[in-house]
């Protein structure tokens, strides 16, 4: 069996050009896509919690995972490595469009599988180090975070929030997907992002 497997973090992304991407690919390899699977979800849930784990659970030995980069495995270097180890020891091959990755047995693909994973990792790093300037740049210059003093509920919902706020949005989460994440309303998320002047 030859699956398809596409992961998108937000609802705001768009799944048909991974769709294409990988559909491209088979005919150029004489490849067929036998069953797909798509989520909408981040690569920083566990992989126990994702449709790919439940996949990676009845995957057989000669199966194949074809996806677009190594990165829509996971959005880290042990989690991307445990799914290739699983797949290694399965017998299942993993192959991506992007990155021309192949999992097989030398030691070049499992070098090459190290260095995607860890360039993945480091660039979420950045990111989220990135956010966290931005963050105390704007606590620097006086803008107070989270809801205005006077408000109603003098309880900030956002309080120990705001850096993970702005770390799902420079990732392309949407308000929508964000609030539901931190539990608030798209609103507050959205009066939050313009009182730190990062959305209009």
């Amino acid at each position: 069996m030859i699956y398809g497997y596409i992961r998108v973090s937000t609802d705001k992304q768009n799944t048909e050009n991974q769709r294409f991407e990988i559909t491209r690919f088979c005919g150029h390899q004489d490849l067929k896509i036998d069953s797909w699977m798509e989520e909408t979800i981040s690569g920083t849930v566990e992989i126990n919690q994702r449709r790919l784990g439940k996949l990676l659970k009845k995957l057989k030995k000669d199966d194949m995972i074809i996806c677009t980069e190594i990165s829509r495995l996971g959005r880290t270097l042990f989690m991307i490595m445990d799914v290739l180890n699983l797949c290694h020891k399965k017998g299942v091959h993993v192959w991506t469009v992007k990155d021309n990755f192949r999992l097989g047995t030398d030691l070049t693909s499992k070098i090459l599988a190290f260095a995607l994973g860890i360039s993945a990792e480091i660039e979420r790093e950045l990111i989220s180090q990135r956010t966290r300037e931005a963050l105390a740049r704007k606590k620097a210059e006086g803008v107070r975070l989270g809801r205005p003093i006077g408000s109603k509920n003098r309880r900030r919902k956002l309080d120990g929030k705001e850096s993970e706020i702005l770390q799902m949005y420079e990732q392309g989460y949407s308000k929508a997907a964000i609030a539901r994440r931190v539990k608030v309303s798209r609103q507050t998320v959205a009066n939050f992002l313009a009182s730190v002047r990062i959305d209009p």
